[in-house]
């Protein structure tokens, strides 16, 4: 057996997948790292958030060695990306792992992000856009055509709350922040990639990544994870903007008491919410597909490719 890895160190998250060479999961993790921690008022990415990753990254090795994994790929993405120490990290994450490491530009992201989300969905006539909300980024990609038509948004959930929500009840002032930043950065998205407006109305929405899991998670009451049990779940704008308000006029203490909160999103998760709700609104979107298969499995699929 020939077993291949995927890793991803996100803003919020690190995590690992692994598989064999019939494409099998032999092990999926998840680690709250919050590599981007104030990185967007500093710019670099702080020594404590470093020592974080390099300790989970050295945990994945020896996961990797176990399975014995032959290839692997690791990407940074938006608090690399955006940090002054950005390579610094890259280079000690390829020590740490022997992976092939590289730090994604943000269409790159979305391109990997959509070709793993897509890959098990049933064939439609509308066209699919992911919306792939990250702790410092949010990606939107479809493909149109011969087109991928993808634009990488410099808020999320990571982002967005320290920017302007802070962690816990979010005052309406703070709300009305947040959402003249997304705004705004959805109305650059429309600008930068004027083919999205073609999916107002007419898109089926895939929802990847921590926020949506957590939220898929919340509406079921879903102690422990289940894959099967959020993997194309369908859930409604109704339910977004429900969990958003009720989660947002708590404080975080009180969020991680709900079935089904992630430990390490209870600070954070409203702030995806609110981007979540701004995407559907302006897409016309009454309801969105849930999928687990994300970034990892587009970066499994370009390992594995011919």
């Amino acid at each position: 057996m020939s077993a291949v890895a995927a890793l991803d160190c996100g803003t919020n998250s690190t995590r690992l997948l692994i598989v064999d060479d019939h494409g099998t999961s032999l092990c999926r993790e998840m680690r709250i790292t919050r590599l981007g921690q104030g990185v967007d008022a500093t710019g670099t990415l702080a020594p404590e958030a470093l020592e974080r990753n390099f300790a989970v990254l050295e945990s994945y090795a020896q996961l990797m060695k176990k399975f014995d994994v032959k290839r692997a790929r690791l990407v940074a993405t938006s608090a690399a990306r955006d940090a002054s120490n950005g390579a610094e990290f890259v280079r000690r994450a390829a020590e740490i792992t022997g992976a092939d490491v590289a730090l994604l530009s943000g269409d790159e992201e979305a391109r990997l992000s959509l070709l793993g989300a897509s890959g098990d969905l049933e064939p439609i006539s509308s066209p699919t856009m992911i919306v792939d909300i990250g702790g410092g980024s949010t990606e939107l990609a479809t493909q149109l055509g011969n087109e991928l038509v993808a634009h990488s948004m410099q808020i999320g959930c990571v982002r967005v709350s320290e920017r302007v929500l802070g962690p816990g009840i979010v005052t309406a002032e703070a709300a009305t922040r947040a959402w003249a930043l997304i705004d705004e950065q959805i109305a650059s998205a429309l600008s930068a990639a004027p083919r999205l407006r073609e999916l107002v109305g007419n898109v089926r929405l895939v929802g990847l990544a921590g926020t949506v899991s957590t939220l898929a998670q919340l509406d079921l009451g879903q102690v422990h994870y289940d894959h099967d049990a959020v993997h194309h779940r369908t859930v409604t704008i109704e339910q977004v903007k429900w969990w958003r308000e009720t989660l947002g006029a708590e404080l975080p203490e009180k969020r991680l008491q709900r079935p089904g909160m992630v430990a390490g999103r209870e600070d954070v998760l409203v702030g995806g919410l609110f981007i979540l709700q701004a995407v559907m609104e302006c897409f016309g979107c009454r309801s969105l597909l849930t999928s687990e298969n994300d970034i990892l499995d587009g970066l499994i699929a370009s390992i594995v490719a011919p």
